[in-house]
C-alpha cells in the first residue's frame, strides 16, 4: 500500500513507477532529513559515470590548486621552481600529490618538507578514494534482459492470457530465473481517499531454471484475476501500470542480477500476438530473430476492445 491522498476535482497524470529510457520517478520528500555526506558512498555508486569522472576531476585539480597556493606562500621553499612561478609550484603539486618525482624540483627546507608529506598523504588517500569507487562501480552486477517493447492479451489454449516476452540479451546463461507480477492501480475507499495499490498477477510459470533464449511470461485472465474484463479505457481511467521484477543468478559475473520493466495502457494491446522469433535450422542450430522481439499481429477472428 501507497500513501493515500483526499479526492479532489481535478485529474493528475501520475508518472510511472518503473519509468522507461531517460525518463526517472521523480519524488520530493519534504521533511526529510537529508544524509549526503553520511550516506555518500552510496551517493558516489548511484550517480552516473560522466558526473562519477567530473567530480574526482574537480577534486583532483581543486586539491593541487589548495597546496599550490601554500607552496606559493612559502616562497622559495621549492628548489629549481622559478621566482613568482604559480605554474611550477601547481605542477611540484601534481608531482608529489601522484608520486612522481622528476627530480627537477624538490623541496629545500623543513617547512616545505612538511608540506609535501601532508599532501603525499593526502594523495593516497584521494586515489585510493576514488580507484575503490571506480571499482566499485564496474564490479556491480549488471542484467541485459530484453523485455518486449508492448505486452499482449490473446487466447492460450481457449482462455484470455495476459503475455509478455522477455530475452537474456547476452551469450551466457542467467539460471535460477524467478519474476514477479504486480499491478498497480488506483482504489477509491469508501471514504473518499483514493489509494494506490499493488496486485499480484499469477503467473502460468514464475520461475525457470536457466534463461538463455527468450521467455513468454503469460498471466491467465480468469474470474479471479484483477484484469478479469479489463479494456485498454479502464487501464487508462485507473492509471494502471504493470510491473515485472526478475532476479536470477549470472553464470559469467556469479552474481544476483535484478532488472525491473512496467507496462501502461498504451502499451498493452488486446487480441493481438507476438510474432515467432525461434527458429531450428536443418543443422540443428537454433535461430533467434531479434528483428521481430517487439513484433505483434492482431489475432484473428478477433475485434480489438
Amino acid at each position: 500500500m501507497m500513501h493515500h491522498e483526499k479526492k479532489t476535482a481535478s485529474v493528475r497524470r501520475r508518472p510511472r513507477l518503473v519509468p522507461r529510457g531517460k525518463d526517472s520517478f521523480q519524488v520530493v520528500r519534504i521533511g526529510r532529513r537529508q544524509f549526503w555526506f553520511s550516506d555518500l558512498y552510496v551517493h558516489m555508486l548511484s550517480m552516473s559515470w560522466i558526473s562519477y569522472i567530473v567530480l574526482i576531476a574537480t577534486l583532483y585539480f581543486l586539491s593541487n590548486l589548495v597546496f599550490a597556493g601554500i607552496y606559493w606562500m612559502d616562497a622559495g621553499g621549492i628548489e629549481n621552481a622559478r621566482p613568482n612561478s604559480f605554474l611550477d609550484v601547481y605542477f611540484f603539486s601534481v608531482q608529489t600529490m601522484a608520486t612522481i618525482g622528476y627530480g627537477k624540483m624538490a623541496p629545500k627546507d623543513i617547512v616545505t618538507n612538511i608540506e609535501v608529506t601532508i599532501e603525499a598523504l593526502w594523495g593516497f588517500t584521494f586515489f585510493a578514494f576514488s580507484t575503490g569507487l571506480a571499482f566499485a562501480r564496474f564490479s556491480r552486477p549488471t542484467a541485459r534482459v530484453l523485455f518486449s517493447d508492448i505486452a499482449v492479451i490473446s487466447e492460450f489454449n481457449g482462455k484470455p492470457h495476459l503475455k509478455i516476452r522477455v530475452a537474456n540479451e547476452r551469450l551466457n546463461r542467467i539460471v535460477d530465473v524467478h519474476v514477479g507480477l504486480v499491478l498497480l492501480q488506483n482504489v477509491m475507499t469508501k471514504e473518499g481517499y483514493q489509494m494506490r495499490r499493488f496486485e499480484d498477477l499469477t503467473l502460468v510459470r514464475n520461475h525457470v531454471p536457466l534463461l538463455q533464449l527468450t521467455w513468454t511470461l503469460m498471466h491467465p485472465i480468469d474470474e479471479n484475476s484483477p484484469l478479469w474484463g479489463i479494456t485498454q479505457e479502464k487501464l487508462r481511467e485507473r492509471e494502471d501500470e504493470i510491473i515485472i521484477s526478475l532476479s536470477g543468478h549470472d553464470d559469467t559475473l556469479s552474481q544476483t542480477i535484478h532488472v525491473r520493466h512496467s507496462y501502461v495502457a498504451d502499451e498493452i494491446i488486446c487480441n493481438a500476438f507476438f510474432e515467432d522469433v525461434l527458429n531450428r535450422r536443418d543443422d540443428g542450430v537454433v535461430e533467434v530473430n531479434y528483428n521481430k522481439f517487439h513484433s505483434w499481429e492482431k489475432e484473428k477472428g478477433k475485434k480489438e476492445k
